[in-house]
C-alpha cells in the first residue's frame, strides 16, 4: 500500500509531498492540481506497461493518460532540469523516478530516464499494484448508457480489468458473476446471496431502489448488453435508465471483486448520482479502504466526503485510515502556486480545520439566504 508520494517539477508541483492512507480524498477547485497526482500514478504504470521503465523512460501518452508533451509534463517554476517522482510504501520499499528535460525538445512525448537521480528497490516491479494486475482505474468520463458494450478476453478475463471507461464491466461481470465477495465487510445486507452478480444488485439498489440485473452476451460479433429489471418490471435497455446507474456499475463491480492490496483510482465516484446515492458511495469506499483496498479518489461532492464522515463515526473505517488532501492556489510574485492543505478527520467524522473552499459552498449560500432579501 502506497504511504507517500513524492512530485518534483511536475506540473503545478515544484516539489510536493502527499502523505497516502488506505482511503484518500483529493478535492478542490477545478484546476489546482488534483487530477495531475492520479496522472502521477497511471504515467508510471503505463510507462511500464509499455516496456519503458525501468530501463527507458516515461511515456506522457498512452491508454492510460495522455499529457501531451514534455513542456505540458514540466514544472515552469522548476530550477533543475528535470522532473521526478518518488513513491514510499507502507513495507518501506521504494522507488524514485527521475527523467531528463531537455528545453530544446520540448515536444518530445517520452522522456529519458535520469539514472543519476533514480533508485528502486528490487522487486517494486511487478509485485506492487501500480504494476501489477490488482490496479483499477475508472476516469471521470466514463462509458454512459450504451445498447451494446466491448469483450475482451485479455482484459476482463486475463488481466481483470474494466478499462479506464468501464467499457469492459460487462463482460468482467459476465466471467465473475457466480464468484463470492469474500470479503465479509463488503457484503450488502440486503442481497440474496455472496455472489458478486447479487452483491453488486444489492449495492445498486442504494442508488436506483429495486435494480436487477442481466447480461446478454453475443461473442460471434464481440459484443455484450446489459438489461436491468425492477422487482417484476419488464426489461429495460441500459439506455432507458439514466447515466447514474451506468456510472456507477464500474464502481460498485471494481470495489466488490478486489483483494486485499488492490489499487483503486477513481475521478468523480459522484457522477450524476442522487445525494443520498453519494453518501452510500462514501459508505462503500470507507468499507472497501478498510479491508485492504486501497481507494484513491478525486471528488467535488460533500455527500461522499459525509458518507466517509459517517462510516468514520460508525466505526466502519479508523480515522487514521482516511487521508484528505484540499488543493488550492494563491498568487506569489504574479505565480499561481499551488498549496495542498491536509484537514484531519477524528472518530467522531469531525474534521479539524475547514480551509475556504472546502467543501463549505453550502454554509455560504445559507448564509446569503438568512440575509434579508434585497429589495
Amino acid at each position: 500500500m502506497i504511504s507517500c508520494l513524492k512530485l518534483t517539477n511536475y506540473k503545478a508541483f515544484e516539489n510536493q509531498l502527499l502523505e497516502f492512507k488506505p482511503l484518500t480524498l483529493l478535492s478542490g477547485l477545478n484546476s489546482t492540481g488534483k487530477s495531475s497526482v492520479l496522472q502521477a500514478l497511471l504515467l508510471l504504470r503505463q510507462s511500464y506497461q509499455q516496456e519503458l521503465l525501468p530501463n527507458v523512460g516515461l511515456a506522457l501518452n498512452g491508454e492510460l493518460v495522455r499529457i501531451g508533451t514534455a513542456q505540458d509534463a514540466f514544472c515552469e517554476r522548476a530550477k533543475e532540469d528535470y522532473l521526478g517522482f518518488e513513491i514510499t510504501w507502507s513495507d518501506q520499499k521504494t522507488g524514485i523516478w527521475c527523467f531528463s528535460y531537455d528545453p530544446i525538445k520540448t515536444d518530445a512525448d517520452i522522456l529519458n530516464n535520469l539514472d543519476s537521480h533514480s533508485y528502486s528497490d528490487a522487486g517494486i516491479y511487478g509485485f506492487k499494484s501500480v504494476f501489477n494486475k490488482k490496479f483499477h482505474y475508472l476516469q471521470a468520463e466514463r462509458l454512459g448508457p450504451r445498447t451494446s458494450y466491448d469483450m475482451s478476453d485479455y482484459q476482463a478475463r486475463r488481466l481483470g480489468q474494466l478499462g479506464s471507461r468501464g467499457e469492459y464491466t460487462a463482460h468482467f461481470l459476465a466471467i465473475n458473476q457466480d464468484k463470492d465477495v469474500l470479503q465479509s465487510k463488503l457484503r450488502h445486507p440486503m442481497a440474496k446471496s455472496n455472489s458478486l452478480s447479487s452483491q453488486v444488485e444489492g449495492w445498486m439498489r442504494e442508488v436506483s431502489p429495486g435494480t436487477r440485473i442481466k447480461i446478454n452476451s453475443n461473442s460471434d460479433i464481440g459484443l455484450m448488453s446489459l438489461q436491468y429489471f425492477y422487482g417484476d418490471s419488464n426489461p429495460y435497455r441500459t439506455t432507458n435508465v439514466g447515466f447514474g446507474i451506468s456510472y456507477t456499475l464500474p464502481i460498485i463491480v471494481a470495489i466488490l471483486a478486489s483483494d486485499p492490496g488492490t489499487l483503486i483510482l477513481i475521478e468523480n465516484p459522484e457522477a450524476h448520482l442522487h445525494p443520498k446515492g453519494q453518501v452510500k458511495m462514501g459508505e462503500l469506499l470507507s468499507l472497501a479502504a478498510s479491508c485492504g483496498i486501497q481507494v484513491v479518489i478525486e471528488t467535488h461532492s460533500d455527500h461522499v466526503l459525509n458518507g466517509i464522515r459517517v462510516a468514520v463515526h460508525q466505526g466502519q473505517i479508523k480515522p487514521n485510515d482516511v487521508q484528505l488532501h484540499y488543493f488550492l492556489k494563491h498568487d506569489k510574485q504574479g505565480q499561481d502556486i499551488t498549496e495542498v492543505v491536509s484537514p484531519r478527520i477524528d472518530s467522531n467524522g469531525r474534521i479539524d480545520k475547514w480551509p475556504d473552499g472546502f467543501f463549505d459552498e453550502w454554509e455560504k449560500s445559507l448564509d446569503i439566504l438568512l440575509e434579508p432579501a434585497g429589495e
